[in-house]
């Protein structure tokens, strides 16, 4: 049995993404990136709590610690998650289209390959909004960490949302397509500018402008 993508040792996972498999690929790296960014946002939570000065956010950095924790367990797991949705797919793929269950073969493989690169979508949604929640109540000292993570956070989200449409580009006729495409450019539409202005308030700040 092969070993799980988020189990392996980052070269070993490097070396796997840079091979001729097909996974881990796109959506892989979008997960392990927005991971990434939950691991910086808790670091920077971890190393504020209980500084004098931040006392009066004590709760506000136990919940957030809880939330990015949860959020790098999820996104380091979606890595396998979007591997296996990705095989049935590839089967589809090598079918006979002319076989007369190939359609919905199609639709339901294409469907269900889309659902991990879609709660990617969402989990790095929910991080930047921690991350916005995090700048007024995080150590100065940190705040490049949070910033960094924000630019990762809006990356792994846009990566994500490629892999949604690549997924359902065939599925144009298909409503249930259609209206995850729709959700997914709704997310990225909203959050993506939010992410990119965060990073880039506190990149000005570092840079002292």
């Amino acid at each position: 049995m092969a070993e799980p993508f988020e189990k392996m040792t980052v070269e070993a996972l490097a070396a796997q993404l840079a091979s001729a498999s097909p996974t881990p690929g796109g959506g892989g790296a979008a997960a392990l990136c927005g991971a990434l960014a939950a691991s910086l946002g808790a670091m920077a939570t971890r190393l504020t709590a209980g500084k004098k000065k931040f006392l009066p956010f004590e709760e506000d950095h136990r919940q957030i610690i809880v939330a990015c924790d949860v959020l790098r367990v999820d996104l380091l797991g979606l890595m396998d998650a979007d591997a296996a949705g990705f095989a049935p797919l590839a089967q589809v793929y090598a079918m006979d289209r002319s076989l007369p269950y190939y359609r919905e073969r199609l639709r339901q493989a294409t469907l269900d390959a889309a659902a991990a690169p879609y709660a990617m979508v969402e989990r790095c949604r929910d991080m930047v909004v921690l991350l916005e929640e995090l700048r007024g109540k995080c150590s100065p000292l940190l705040l490049s960490d949070v910033g960094c993570a924000a630019a990762l956070a809006g990356a792994a989200m846009e990566c994500a949302a490629i892999n949604v449409w690549v997924n359902t580009r065939t599925l144009s006729e298909d409503d249930e397509a259609r209206a995850l495409k729709e959700r997914t450019a709704a997310i990225v539409a909203e959050f993506g500018p939010r992410a990119a202005a965060l990073a880039k308030q506190i990149a000005d700040e570092m840079k002292g402008e």
